[in-house]
């Protein structure tokens, strides 16, 4: 008889990353663009990963991650409420901030 563990570390909720940092979309650009990016990951190291081919897609050629952490309650304010309910839903969303 097979029986499923009770983890008490394992979340409820599914783990929403947000990572931010700054992106490049050449090669001289020395300013880039602040980004945060949001995505639904079972860990640190799939969300980084996912986030930075998501960037590759969007024609950025280089970024610079600087945080990553999970997000404990649903944004009430745009662009991150939409950017988290796409994450929910299996998107990688990239805010860009100007």
């Amino acid at each position: 008889m097979a029986v499923t563990p009770d983890n008490d570390n394992a979340p409820d909720e599914p783990m929403v990353f947000i990572i931010i940092g700054k992106a490049y979309e050449t090669d001289g650009d020395e300013d880039g663009v602040d980004i945060h990016v949001m995505l639904k990951a079972p860990d640190d190291d799939t969300a980084v990963r996912e986030a930075l081919n998501a960037l590759a897609e969007e024609g950025f050629l280089e970024a610079d991650l600087d945080q990553i952490g999970t997000l404990t309650d649903i944004p009430s304010d745009e662009p991150h409420a939409s950017a988290y309910q796409g994450a929910l839903e299996g998107e990688v969303a990239i805010i860009r901030f100007s």
